[in-house]
């Protein structure tokens, strides 16, 4: 009898033990359904939201929207900011992935992407961040975006539309807002004349187009970091001198740059730089430009993650409303309305999108601060730090549609992890189930680079390379890894794992228990 005991008392402290020891489920890059993010709001019907929600999320947390290029995909763009991506990791903040399957580019030139809440693109990703601040309790002064080629054109035309949304961007080879307008063609999203740098106006004619974009709105400009290759062939470079053109007279700046250095290596490039300090000396615009460097060059994503304030521990104010809130009055939150500023149930949703929120009054184009008076060279509007370069360019990588989600990886009422819920792309992970086949990887797909005329085909999405397969899961599940190639060339991964549950772990020690007892009534007879 005692070394019956003595077995029941072995398994049940080894079952009780992968109780103990089995690890939570990892963070991953999981879709949102639509219904989700964009409720009732009509808006481009092919985008789609991803999120990456970091398991040690702030209290708080800030929100970086990272857009990807012609052709490329949410996963691809994912491969591309790793650093970022470590970064959130550590310092818990959001990243929101727009994706656009079926199209070449970003849609950064219709008339509906082009003015406040007009139903394009740009609304629906001002919608996303709408959703995730409300979900996650996210701090509405804190919203940032960068993207590169089509996204950096995404990410200036998000500047000049919702400025009351965002605090600072980051654009690689992109264009001034507006700019992709002049001979846009909606059947690939592209526009030649901007593309080749023939589309230029005055500083002031490029800011009363940005201003025209949102009519009314008196509100905090966000700042903006801008990166480009001078050999630049895919957009030309010329496009860098007319975005400069256009931020310094939207955020009242002399053309002449308040400061300049040459050579300084970053991480993927050496640059000759630009800088433009505000009224009270912070510095709301800068301009990376790299000799000798294509279209296709990385992220910068170190400069991008000090800019934005997103290299150090969250959770105090963004860096430009620490360094100018003191210095001549209190600098407005970028037209975030009412207490707290973000959506949800009874929140000020409405700073999001533009309009009045639900739960908050919201001046036009945001609140100055409330009471505070202006000081003698006091700056409005909160700021936000600046954007980086971070992640890699899409051109002439292959870019993995499938294979994003982590198989058996859960997605709850809204797209965060939960444990038995169906995964964004890979299978279910039930209890002891399959833990999904993980999708195609995409590991053709190459993402065009120019196309011919200066267009970008986007290439294919990648018809073969199928991920490795999660295979079913025995006793407690077997872990699945889906793969994709980046649209830098470079592989990526993210997996899912389908983990012992406790009633699975319960149902094994009765099962034990039941044989133990059994072999005893045996032996008495």
């Amino acid at each position: 009898m005692n070394r019956h005991l003595t077995h029941v008392l072995a398994i049940a402290t080894l079952s009780l033990g992968l109780l103990v020891v089995a690890p939570a489920r990892a963070a991953t890059l999981t879709e949102v359904t639509r219904s989700t993010w964009a409720g009732s709001v009509t808006l481009s019907s092919y985008v789609q939201m991803y999120i990456y929600v970091p398991d040690k999320l702030a209290t708080k947390p800030p929100i970086v929207v990272s857009s990807h290029s012609c052709g490329s995909t949410a996963t691809g763009q994912m491969g591309n900011i790793t650093k970022t991506k470590a970064a959130a990791d550590k310092n818990g903040f959001i990243l929101i992935l727009p994706d656009n399957p079926g199209q070449n580019c970003w849609d950064v030139g219709s008339a509906q992407s082009l003015k406040h809440d007009g139903g394009g693109d740009t609304q629906a990703v001002a919608q996303m961040v709408k959703y995730a601040l409300s979900k996650y309790n996210g701090d509405a002064t804190r919203v940032y975006a960068m993207g590169g080629s089509s996204g950096g054109m995404m990410t200036q035309a998000l500047m000049a539309v919702y400025p009351d949304v965002f605090k600072a961007g980051h654009a690689r080879a992109g264009v001034p807002a507006g700019c992709w307008a002049d001979g846009y063609a909606s059947s690939n999203q592209w526009s030649n004349n901007c593309a080749g740098g023939n589309t230029t106006k005055t500083a002031q004619q490029w800011g009363d187009l940005v201003r025209s974009m949102y009519p009314g709105y008196t509100g905090h400009r966000p700042r903006i970091q801008l990166v480009q290759g001078e050999s630049d062939t895919t957009i030309s470079y010329k496009n860098m001198a007319e975005a400069i053109k256009e931020w310094t007279n939207v955020l009242s700046l002399s053309q002449t740059p308040t400061s300049t250095d040459t050579g300084y290596t970053g991480d993927v490039a050496s640059y000759d730089r630009q800088f433009w300090k505000n009224a009270c000396g912070f510095t709301v615009l800068e301009a990376w430009s790299a000799p000798g460097k294509d279209h296709s060059m990385g992220y910068e994503e170190t400069g991008m993650l000090k800019f934005f304030g997103l290299d150090v521990a969250v959770g105090g104010p963004d860096p430009e409303d620490a360094a100018c809130s003191g210095d001549g009055g209190v600098v407005a939150t970028g037209g975030v309305s009412g207490s707290g500023g973000t959506s949800g149930a009874g929140g000020a949703g409405g700073a999001r999108d533009g309009g009045p929120g639900s739960g908050g009054t919201q001046g036009s184009g945001g609140v100055q601060g409330t009471g505070a008076s202006s000081g003698s060279g006091g700056a409005v509007g909160s700021g936000g730090s600046s954007a980086g370069t971070g992640g890699r360019s899409d051109s002439g990588g292959t870019s993995a549609k499938d294979g994003s989600s982590s198989s058996g990886g859960a997605v709850g009422s809204g797209g965060n992890p939960g444990s038995g819920g169906t995964s964004a792309t890979g299978g279910t992970s039930g209890s002891g189930g399959a833990a999904g086949t993980g999708g195609s990887g995409g590991s053709g797909g190459s993402s065009a680079k120019g196309g011919s005329g200066g267009q970008v085909s986007g290439g294919t999405q990648g018809s073969g390379g199928a991920a490795p397969q999660g295979g079913t899961s025995g006793s407690g599940g077997s872990t699945a890894t889906t793969a994709g190639t980046s649209s830098n060339g470079c592989s990526y991964a993210v997996g899912g794992r389908a983990e012992r549950s406790a009633s699975q772990v319960a149902t094994l020690l009765l099962a034990t228990l039941g044989l133990v007892f059994r072999r005893r009534r045996h032996a008495r007879r």
